[in-house]
């Protein structure tokens, strides 16, 4: 074999060589994937992958907490959202902050005074339990317990879709010291004296005093100061005045026309600006109440609201609707789909079971819930909620949805199947008309319906049925009477 020849073998060869390992690398990639489309539908299958359990304490301190369930990653989601829970103690200031993600709050417990910056204005809500409220993503705000003696309960939504990471949220923090640090912090310090006009040691002592956390205390005994003069102010007062609080936390002016300006030369002890300038009352949206709110649908059974952004307009700027059920003991909602959107919701109160089914068929979740429990329904998916027989069984929640949801019931005397009443509907069942009109007419209720054991009696409807079930009786026996005597006939011939 010549030089060439050899050559063009080993050229071959490698070819072949390099074929054959693409080949086989191309091969362990198809089986990796193949494993790993096996572990998402196994993870999939879970019978517990429909409760949010990824909790994430995102902020603590002596004065309050914020937790943060994550959303799940899952390709059946429409749209990723967190749930927060936020707890403050009586005479507790979450400091002004603005965030990457906006918020939807629904006070749980007590009673919330909310600061906003809305179109450069100071926005001031008080809210109590029921109220919803948005915040935009990089708006500024803060939060003050106002409630007496009460602990404050907030759940939020946490929409991730301006957000700056796949993480739970971004907190750019307005005020600080060194516990939580200020925004402030990060600029030279030559920069920020001179923007404030103030000197280097006074900048490094308004810098370096907050040391308590995100959520403090405001209250006289625990951190006097501004904010502890603040929350005294009378409401209708707020908005135009605020006392100037000196370092030692007395008054140093009476009746002072407030201002972001002045608000802030109190917070550095500055008392030598301009005090000519006023803002005007900021004008923001106000809160919505749910329990205000005449329920979508009530029977004696439950009720149910929803709130979307033909109702509360600043639901539509976040593209998420609001919802909120109460059901009594035993009861249940009936079977349904969203066809529009997926849910989250959060138990209020009580026990109960929620149930989901997949695509197939077959049952993706049944499983008891009890209060604090967060649990997700994707769209498109049938499902149903069942309060337990021991007592009432509410549950509040969001939809990644802002529009007028349109539920289609799967039971019920409203199901979509009385809509497709038919005999096409017969026939994919496989029953007869009579069969399908016994089947529907057998449920009064929609909606929110009754255990058997809490159904009262319907008399008149009762009556009805009965009427009716021994008609078509009738019926069907004269049917197999007559077939007997043709029968009789065939055989033996008429007399």
């Amino acid at each position: 074999m010549g030089k060439k020849e050899a050559l063009v073998m080993l050229l071959i060869i490698a070819v072949l060589g390099n074929a054959i390992g693409i080949k086989e690398e191309a091969e362990a990639e198809e089986e990796e994937e193949w494993w790993r489309e096996r572990e998402e539908e196994r993870e999939f299958r879970s019978k517990e992958r429909f409760l949010l359990e990824d909790s994430k304490r995102v902020i603590e301190t002596e004065a309050g907490e914020m937790r943060v369930i994550r959303s799940p990653a899952s390709r059946i989601l429409d749209r990723p959202m967190h749930i927060g829970f936020i707890t403050m103690e009586p005479k507790s200031l979450f400091v002004p902050q603005y965030l990457d993600s906006s918020l939807i709050l629904f006070v749980r417990r007590g009673e919330v005074k909310v600061g906003l910056i809305y179109k450069d204005e100071l926005a001031e809500r008080r809210m109590k339990g029921g109220d919803v409220y948005r915040i935009p993503a990089g708006s500024v705000f803060y939060m003050v317990n106002v409630g007496e003696g009460q602990r404050l309960q907030i759940i939020c939504s946490v929409d991730k879709s301006e957000s700056l990471s796949y993480g739970t949220f971004q907190s750019f923090f307005v005020g600080g010291g060194t516990y939580p640090v200020s925004v402030l912090a990060g600029f030279d310090q030559d920069t920020l004296a001179t923007a404030f006009n103030v000197s280097y040691t006074e900048l490094r002592r308004i810098l370096s005093r907050q040391r308590q956390g995100p959520i403090v205390y405001v209250s006289d005994t625990e951190s006097p100061g501004v904010w502890s003069k603040f929350l005294q102010v009378k409401d209708g007062e707020k908005g135009n005045k605020i006392p100037n609080i000196n370092e030692d936390g007395e008054e140093a002016e009476k009746n002072k026309p407030w201002s972001w300006r002045n608000l802030m030369s109190s917070i550095f002890g500055n008392e030598n600006r301009d005090k000519t300038k006023r803002t005007r009352t900021g004008k923001s949206p106000d809160s919505y109440n749910l329990y205000d709110k005449t329920p979508d649908f009530s029977n004696a059974y439950g009720w149910s609201v929803a709130l979307d952004e033909h109702e509360y307009s600043p639901l539509g700027h976040s593209g998420i609707g609001v919802y909120l059920v109460n059901l009594t003991a035993g009861s249940m909602m009936a079977p349904h789909i969203n066809p529009t959107a997926s849910e989250y919701g959060i138990v209020l109160r009580g026990t109960g079971t929620i149930q989901i089914v997949y695509p197939n068929g077959t049952s993706a979740m049944d499983t008891e819930v009890t209060e604090g429990d967060v649990f997700w329904v994707p769209r498109y998916f049938p499902f149903c909620q069942i309060a337990s027989r021991t007592g009432p069984f509410e549950f509040f929640g969001f939809t990644t949805s802002s529009r007028k949801n349109r539920p289609q019931f799967l039971a019920g005397a409203n199901s979509i199947f009385h809509t497709l009443r038919s005999p096409a509907v017969a026939t994919a069942f496989d029953i007869t008309e009579d069969d399908l009109d016994r089947l529907l007419s057998a449920q009064y209720e929609v909606v929110i319906l009754p255990s058997a054991e809490i159904a009262p009696p319907h008399k008149e409807e009762e009556k009805r049925r009965r009427r009716e079930e021994g008609r078509r009786e009738r019926e069907r026996e004269g049917e197999r009477e007559r077939e007997r005597e043709e029968e009789w006939t065939r055989r033996f011939g008429a007399f």
